[in-house]
């Protein structure tokens, strides 16, 4: 039996992550909303670390590069491209100095973008070979599954709770 890192979470599609990333949004977004600006754009105090505003611009980042990744492997049947620096991407946004609300947006935007393509992998190709950067190849269900844990334990951190979600790529950078 293979190791699937939404184990015990239910989804009515074959295709993983598609309800998953729906119920993300529409629980979340009202919670994000909450924060204010000022808030949002605090920055800690602890240096490297980044302000709410810059950890959701990273989520807006991994969308982004999660959908190529999809799409090609799910058009192509594979993928292989370079992985990317999300400290230098996050910089380069310059989230820190945007609208709470537009970076809200913008995730929420991109990510009902991604949940309709993930609606439309064929099942067929969520075995599809994924190579990212350096990493071990990966299936695609293992890349969607684990884009939606990254973004749950972000989304975790953003809103301040104690218990973070784990995910499978962050376990083995320790």
């Amino acid at each position: 039996m293979s190791f699937s890192p939404l184990d015990g979470i239910s989804y009515e599609h074959e295709r993983p992550g598609t309800n998953v990333a729906a119920c993300e949004i529409a629980e979340e977004e009202p919670r994000l909303r909450a924060i204010s600006d000022q808030s949002a754009g605090t920055s800690p105090d602890v240096p490297g670390k980044w302000s709410r505003k810059q950890e959701l611009g990273h989520l807006i980042d991994s969308a982004t590069n999660n959908r190529v990744r999809i799409a090609k492997a799910a058009t192509e049947g594979q993928y292989a491209g370079p992985s990317y620096d999300p400290v230098a991407w996050v910089e380069l946004g310059g989230y820190a100095g945007m609208s709470w609300s537009v970076l809200i947006d913008l995730w929420k935007m991109l990510n009902e973008a991604l949940g309709v393509a993930l609606d439309r992998v064929p099942p067929r190709r969520l075995e599809a070979e994924c190579r990212i950067g350096d990493a071990q190849p990966a299936t695609l269900r293992f890349v969607i599954e684990d884009y939606i844990l990254h973004m749950q334990h972000h989304l975790d951190h953003i809103l301040g709770r104690e218990r973070m979600t784990e995910y499978p790529s962050a376990a083995a950078r320790k």
